[in-house]
């Protein structure tokens, strides 16, 4: 099929992209792939909220914009930072026109704080932020006529010059995608395409991102010869739940913390203060590594968090989630303290951009984690990611509709782009491999390309690699490409850049720690 828009990723991002363009223009054809159902994105698991300022009476935008830089070690865009917090107070009231409902005290709306943040500024609606803003987005979108949604469809390849004969453009062209039901790759053309695919959590054994968050997005920019950046700012959520829950890893929102939650070794002992002087709201990179040393020290699986002094009212107003899921642990946080550990959480580079979401490639924009637009630097301040999707999506939206006004290229030309050309089917036994090989690429990342590196680990990482990457690719030459398949060559892919431009990266800031360099 053909569209003007091909959006690819159905969170914060792609949604509020696909309304605002849709709102301006009723007769942009707009297609949106999404790799699950339109509800399950790694937006939907934001706990946290939305970092914004709107009490200009105890907060500022000079101050939002100095938290930002002060996280990321002034590694951050301050031209980028400036605008996406200046522009978010716009963003975030329009999505509220659109639906999304938040948690208010009187007539203002209620504020969070967490940590690296000077104020309260965390707009949230109880810990399921995220879920009430897809909702609110998802209900928007579908009353839009020009809006066509393709749920259970993964990316397999942008389509670019690579795919058709004798073609110089140097652009993208749409891209081919398959299906999850029927495994059948279809080729969508579009003017232009947007990246929102999300973060890459699942390259690491435990993440708070979905089993969808493989990089897809990354991964086929980096096929297309994009530039990718930053990747190996992995920033490390403080506190995951430690017993996964049905086989995924739960997070403890920061939120909670913000209301008074304290970390404790296995001895019982608040030791943040060893380690900054912001103890339980110092930001997450220093968290993560203080918790990684603690459970060195005592040769633990993980901390706790003791949130038993908080009133229960409290906890049940504004933690229900987290209350409901440690109960389903037989955890009663009212009572006792939970078993928390790092978890790999979000990635602060991504796919280069500039200040309207546009890639290096001609006709491709990437919103959203997928994309480095600058704001995160070296480590992300809590709550920035929504906010930032929220502004880029915006822009692009509104960069798009004065390039679709303009620059087209003919029918024709989309109707000489061949259909993707596919092998025989695959065995079971093959099947079987693609998961044991997804294992072992986690288990490679988690033990030698997590929150503390070296040189050494590195290097095993990249040799290891190596040998997934060799049959991946076997797999990938001579059986029928499935879902699955896809989704590994991808995670390859996002783990290679990982190690690679960690190898790079001559010393320690933000989130990336090499113990070489004490």
């Amino acid at each position: 099929m053909h569209a003007d828009v091909l959006v690819v990723g159905t969170g914060i991002a792609g949604l509020s992209y696909a309304v605002r363009l849709a709102e301006t223009n009723s007769d942009i054809k707009i297609c949106m792939i999404s790799k699950r159902d339109l509800l399950e994105s790694n937006t939907k698991y934001a706990q946290g909220g939305i970092a914004v300022v709107s009490n200009f009476f105890l907060d500022s935008y000079e101050d939002h914009v100095q938290d930002t830089m002060k996280a990321s070690g002034n590694t951050s865009n301050k031209k980028v930072v400036d605008f996406v917090v200046r522009e978010g107070p716009k963003c975030v009231k329009e999505l509220m026109e659109w639906g999304a409902q938040f948690d208010t005290k009187g007539t203002k709306l209620h504020l969070g704080k967490e940590g690296g943040h000077s104020a309260k500024r965390i707009v949230h609606h109880k810990d399921q932020s995220g879920l009430q803003i897809q909702n609110a987005l998802i209900a928007k979108a579908r009353s839009f006529q020009n809006i066509t949604f393709f749920e259970n469809h993964s990316l397999v390849d942008l389509i670019t010059d690579h795919h058709i004969p004798n073609t110089k453009q140097g652009g993208c062209y749409g891209a081919y995608v398959i299906s999850k039901k029927d495994e059948e790759i279809v080729k969508i053309t579009a003017q232009l395409t947007v990246l929102s695919t999300g973060g890459a959590g699942q390259v690491y054994a435990h993440t708070t991102n979905p089993t969808a968050a493989t990089g897809d997005g990354l991964g086929a920019a980096y096929r297309a010869k994009v530039h990718v950046e930053n990747l190996h700012f992995v920033q490390f959520h403080p506190t995951a739940l430690f017993p996964k829950i049905g086989g995924n890893t739960f997070l403890i929102s920061e939120a909670i913390r913000g209301a008074g939650a304290i970390l404790r070794n296995f001895n019982g002992e608040a030791f943040m203060l060893k380690y900054d002087n912001r103890k339980d709201l110092a930001p997450r990179d220093i968290v993560s590594r203080a918790i990684h040393s603690e459970m060195k020290k005592g040769k633990q699986p993980h901390v706790y968090l003791d949130a038993t002094h908080i009133d229960t009212k409290i906890l049940e107003q504004e933690f229900p989630t987290i209350l409901k899921s440690c109960q389903n642990a037989g955890i009663d946080i009212t009572k006792d303290f939970i078993p928390v550990l790092p978890a790999a959480h979000y990635i602060c580079g991504g796919i280069d951009v500039d200040q309207h979401g546009q890639s290096n490639l001609n006709g491709l924009y990437a919103i959203g984690e997928c994309s480095h637009t600058g704001l995160h630097g070296a480590n992300r301040l809590a709550s920035n990611s929504l906010l930032e999707a929220l502004v880029f999506a915006s822009r692009a939206a509104t960069h798009s509709a004065i390039r679709l006004s303009s620059e087209l290229l003919p029918v024709s030309f989309f109707e000489s782009i061949p259909n993707w050309s596919g092998t025989e089917d695959i065995s079971n036994q093959k099947t079987i491999q693609i998961r044991e090989l997804r294992t072992t690429l986690q288990h490679i990342m988690s033990t030698y390309v997590g929150i503390i590196k070296s040189g050494e680990s590195l290097q095993k990482a990249e040799k290891e690699l190596h040998k997934v990457y060799v049959a991946t690719k076997e797999l990938y030459q001579q059986n029928k490409l499935t879902p699955q398949l896809t989704t590994l060559r991808n995670l390859v892919s996002v783990a290679y850049l990982i190690i690679k431009q960690s190898q790079k990266y001559p010393t320690n800031n933000g989130v990336y720690f090499n113990e070489d360099y004490v």
